[in-house]
């Protein structure tokens, strides 16, 4: 069967027969309905996702940096900070974006509300994220919390600037230069939180050492899986390096989302509209997939806990392969040596 692309129309004839719009209105029922059983099966319905209430000033003077705040779960996060009265800084790569985002969060704030800086950063980019960190460094006294959220789904093969796999390179390497460039900041401001937003399709991965670009073999679903892994994995180690210091780091996987995440995703055109319905029986709104990373970034209840993986703000049980500390050190060492923290 032949994909359309996104967006493509399907050509028909000028005047289609009643025939041929019999047969296009069976196949779209047979298409529609095995993509709903499909749906249904893979994600079945989520209660009701209760939202987090937190006292009005809990944020009151402190500086949060939410990397992909312009769209999906990061925007919606950043707009719950802001009516925490936080310091939102919206780490983003496209400008123009980042600041329609910003001002829809301000105006759905309300007059009590918090700050917005718009910051650039190309996590496809070292050469960016060292720039934005210096900029950080140089115009903030403080940062209390990192979110990690920012990333890519499933794209086609390219490479970051660095030469690197970009769904590795954004999710994971670039994350990884940006979190250690900034991790003088964070200690001096402890205590002090990293939130790191991972995804329950590790599960699907392994950390392939031999070929961590994909230059021999490339599949797009593994290496997001590979990346989410990653993501884990750094958490994992960085929790180990940090102790004593203060300064926490937690992960989470979010859940399906109703975000533009999936736009890589190729879905048959007479699929579209039945796929956008499934979307919203069974996939979680940006506003629901915000709450844990609000809840490891807010709660008193996560003071001083470290290590750890959250989903629906509870602890998740990780499967071994996210908790192997060869595992961790062999990346960390890696992933140091790519970024060019070490020889």
């Amino acid at each position: 069967m032949t994909h359309q692309p996104l967006g493509s129309p399907v050509s028909l004839p000028a005047d289609p027969s009643p025939a041929l719009m019999s047969a296009a209105v069976i196949v779209a029922a047979v298409v529609g309905g095995g993509v709903l059983l499909l749906m249904r099966r893979l994600f079945p319905r989520q209660k009701a996702v209760q939202l987090l209430r937190y006292p009005a000033d809990t944020m009151r003077g402190k500086t949060v940096i939410v990397t992909g705040a312009n769209c999906g779960i990061g925007k919606a996060l950043a707009g719950e900070l802001l009516k925490l009265h936080a310091r939102v800084i919206m780490a983003c790569r496209d400008q123009r974006s980042a600041e329609e985002a910003a001002k829809d969060i301000k105006k759905q704030a309300g007059a009590e509300q918090g700050e917005v800086i718009i910051k650039h950063l190309d996590l496809a980019s070292l050469r960016s994220v060292r720039t934005f960190c210096k900029e950080i460094q140089e115009e903030e006294s403080r940062i209390d919390v990192l979110i990690n959220n920012a990333g890519l789904y499933q794209c086609p093969y390219t490479k970051t600037e660095d030469g690197f796999e970009m769904q590795l390179g954004v999710n994971h390497l670039g994350h990884f230069l940006l979190t250690h460039l900034l991790l003088d900041l964070l200690k001096t401001s402890a205590p002090s939180r990293i939130v790191v937003v991972s995804s329950k399709l590790y599960k699907y991965g392994h950390i392939n050492f031999d070929d961590l670009n994909s230059e021999s073999k490339y599949d797009k679903a593994f290496c997001y899986s590979q990346s989410k892994l990653a993501n884990l994995l750094f958490t994992l180690k960085l929790a180990q390096e940090l102790e004593g210091t203060g300064v926490t780091v937690n992960a989470l996987t979010p859940g399906i989302v109703r975000t533009r995440l999936g736009r890589h995703v190729q879905i048959p055109f007479l699929a579209k509209p039945l796929f956008f319905l499934a979307s919203l029986l069974f996939f979680k709104s940006p506003l629901e997939g915000a709450q844990t990373p609000l809840y490891l970034a807010c709660s008193p209840e996560v003071e001083g806990v470290s290590g750890k993986c959250f989903a629906n703000c509870e602890e998740e049980e990780l499967m071994d392969k996210a908790t192997d500390e060869q595992a961790a050190k062999q990346l960390w060492d890696l992933s140091s040596r790519m970024v060019g923290l070490a020889n």
